[in-house]
């Protein structure tokens, strides 16, 4: 992506480089990014939808799938539990519990069989030390402190430059704004490999079979990419920053 933002650089005698065509490029990017989110998110609720009204072929719910993936992977440690809302499933490894929404805790369907699966190849991650889930842990505190902090400094750093010439505040809100981006790279392996265990798993157990596991993979295929598209998100923002201070300071 920097070398698509230098192709925007113009060259005049009298003023250098200009960063207008960079800035424009910059603010199209963010634009077909949120395009792009949006199209992804409703190929995500469409997909999730149509399976959510399709019976796993065992009748297991969402809890018992993933109590039983738990246990064939000798975690015991782990308990599942009931969280309300939609779409609020999540692996919580401080409290060692797998949080499971009403559209998946007691629902015997494709897609309840494949959020949980999910939600439990993050337990798999952690139980066996993956590198990315234990790297994206750590990051955590960091980017939430990053995130509350970073648009105050870059407003600050602005409001400095009209007096001092000097962008480094302005530098440092950018690196903290940058945190939120690696984390959301960092966050890329964890949910991917995490699917693939799901559904690794879920044919090898015989829980889904044909066009059941396709299903399956096609769901959680589907929300992996948004993940992609936040982190796509994420990189841009710190390149329109950048463009944005160069801009300034000219």
């Amino acid at each position: 992506m920097f070398s698509i933002l230098q192709t925007g650089f113009n060259y005049s005698a009298t003023d250098g480089y200009s960063y207008g065509g960079s800035y424009t490029i910059a603010i199209i990017l963010m634009v077909a990014v949120a395009v792009i989110g949006m199209i992804v998110q409703m190929r995500l609720k469409a997909v999730t939808r149509h399976y959510s009204e399709v019976l796993a072929p065992r009748g297991m719910t969402g809890r018992e799938i993933a109590e039983r993936m738990l246990h064939d992977y000798g975690i015991y440690n782990v308990k599942v539990t009931h969280v309300k809302g939609h779409l609020t499933d999540h692996f919580d490894p401080t409290t060692m519990t797998i949080n499971l929404s009403d559209d998946v805790y007691n629902s015997a369907t494709i897609t309840a069989a494949a959020v949980a699966a999910h939600e439990c190849g993050h337990a798999v991650q952690h139980a066996e030390g993956y590198g990315p889930i234990q790297l994206r842990s750590q990051l955590v505190p960091i980017v939430n402190f990053s995130s509350k902090i970073a648009g105050w400094v870059i407003l600050l750093g602005v409001a400095m430059m009209s007096f001092t010439n000097s962008a480094t505040l302005c530098w440092i809100g950018i690196a903290l704004v940058a945190m939120s981006a690696l984390f959301a790279v960092v966050t890329l392996p964890v949910e991917y490999n995490a699917s693939q265990r799901a559904v690794a798993w879920l044919e090898s157990s015989g829980m889904l079979k044909d066009s059941e596991l396709d299903g399956a993979h096609e769901a959680l295929q589907w929300a992996a990419r948004t993940y992609l598209v936040a982190a796509l998100s994420a990189i841009v923002t710190v390149l329109y920053y950048v463009v944005l201070i160069n801009n300034r300071r000219r």
